[in-house]
């Protein structure tokens, strides 16, 4: 009797393994990009610290907030195109020239991601003549369930949030570095 528990037990077990191997949902996303600017580490932090400032993102129209940049400072970033993202600051280590922010609010439709939250820092390059800055983020695609459709799949969330860094970094250079 026991051992017809026994496999009656280790037969239970196997089929709840093979179903739940096969109904896993989304895994964490993490991203990284980096880039150095040629200006002192200090300028830099000025700019990326700025919370309430998110002009040198070339999506950004306009950005509105309240709260400066302490922890629970919110903002709204009106993009080119319209929509909307609310983002509000987790952290701010001003020592460590370090901003961590989370996206409270996006349709995904324009950015294909949930439970987003990302980190700016800044680090002394060149003996402090120059910064890296390091924009990276963490987050689910877009669709929560077993088989999203492709524009919101884990490739659709990695590629649009490459892309948004990639040209984020590359604008704060631009920005920083021609002065403008």
């Amino acid at each position: 009797m026991k051992l017809q528990l026994f496999t009656a037990a280790l037969a239970a077990t196997t089929l709840l393994a093979a179903v739940g191997a096969g109904a896993h949902g989304p895994t964490r996303q993490k991203i990284s990009e980096k880039i150095e600017i040629n200006a002192p580490p200090e300028k830099v932090w000025a700019v990326v610290s700025n919370f309430q400032d998110g002009g040198w993102i070339p999506v950004v129209a306009k950005t509105e907030g309240t709260g400066g940049n302490a922890p629970g400072a919110k903002r709204t970033l009106t993009l080119k195109n319209g929509a909307t993202v609310e983002e509000e600051v987790a952290k701010l280590e001003p020592e460590t020239m370090t901003l961590m922010y989370r996206i409270d609010k996006v349709d995904v439709a324009v950015l294909p991601v949930t439970n987003y939250s990302s980190w700016l820092v800044v680090t002394p390059a060149d003996g402090g003549k120059k910064s890296e800055v390091e924009w990276r983020g963490a987050f689910y695609r877009g669709y929560p369930n077993n088989d999203p459709p492709p524009e919101l799949n884990d490739e659709a969330a990695i590629k649009a949030v490459t892309g948004l860094y990639k040209a984020g970094l590359e604008s704060l250079k631009k920005q920083i570095e021609g002065g403008s």
